[in-house]
């Protein structure tokens, strides 16, 4: 009898796993990545663990005509060195899966994005200096408007339709001005951080002290108020160009990281302290 029960317990066990071995295959398809967004992905790829990583980051950067070349030039440098840096390399490392996925595009008006270096895995020295490397090499280019609405759309867009599945999305997003093209930022913000992002900002105002109208904007407000959005966003300005490098390498580690900022001491001025920003004042 006991005998009887084993082979009856045996035929119902492998019964059980052949459902659910069949289960799985018609599910495998699921597994591709879904992203709850605004805007239908165009792309559909199948599930592959070896394109999980724990975060796909845009690094979407101006180059609108206020940027001289000067400018430019510290911008990628910046870029370069933080993206090859001891601390960028040691905080992709302490990930769970050791590994992100990362694009980097450049961004003028309406309909004008560059990718400069396209999705690229960076997992340690090697694959970091081969991305710094496309940005390095790449001819600067300049064009006339800002709109931070469509670099937005854009990013997400890169977001939603490459192969990768990360734990986290965000949108590391560059300028030194308002948007002024596109429609209203706020609400294209809005409508792309329900998609699930993070749109983290870097607000450049190395020409604040001189330049009349971007020290009236307070372009830190702005961002603040305006940009970013999504679980544990935050904004850095950029006020030297001395500090342009290091900046972005704080930026890229605490984003990597999953590391917010933390709470303002009593003498900084928070948002609840000040007048908010008009956001649809140059929109």
């Amino acid at each position: 009898m006991r005998l009887e029960i084993t082979k009856h317990c045996a035929k119902t066990a492998r019964f059980l796993l052949s459902l659910i071995a069949a289960a799985t295959f018609l599910a495998a398809p699921a597994a591709a990545k879904v992203l709850t967004s605004p805007t239908q992905a165009s792309t559909s790829y199948s599930y592959d663990p070896a394109n999980e990583v724990d975060v796909e980051l845009v690094l979407a950067v101006d180059i609108s005509q206020s940027m001289d070349t000067e400018e430019q030039e510290i911008q990628r440098a910046g870029y370069v060195a933080a993206l090859t840096s001891r601390e960028f390399l040691d905080a992709i490392q302490a990930g769970p899966i050791g590994r992100i996925a990362v694009t980097y595009m450049e961004w003028g008006g309406v309909d004008e994005h560059f990718v400069v270096a396209d999705w690229t895995v960076i997992q340690d020295a090697q694959t970091a200096a081969h991305f710094a490397s496309m940005i390095a090499e790449a001819p600067l280019r300049q064009v006339q408007r800002t709109s931070i609405s469509s670099a937005l759309e854009r990013s997400v867009h890169l977001v939603q339709n490459n192969q990768y599945t990360g734990l986290r999305q965000v949108i590391d997003i560059s300028g030194d001005g308002p948007n002024n093209q596109g429609g209203s930022v706020t609400k294209v913000r809005d409508k792309m951080i329900a998609s699930g992002v993070t749109i983290n900002g870097l607000p450049l105002m190395m020409k604040s002290n001189k330049n009349t109208w971007q020290a009236m904007l307070n372009l830190d407000h702005y961002y603040e108020d305006c940009v970013i959005g999504g679980p544990g966003s935050f904004a850095i300005p950029v006020r030297s160009k001395e500090g342009f490098a290091d900046a972005i390498r704080m930026k890229l580690v605490m984003e990597i990281a999953g590391i917010e900022m933390p709470k303002p001491e009593s003498f900084l001025q928070t948002v609840s302290n000040r007048d908010p920003i008009r956001c649809s004042l140059f929109d």
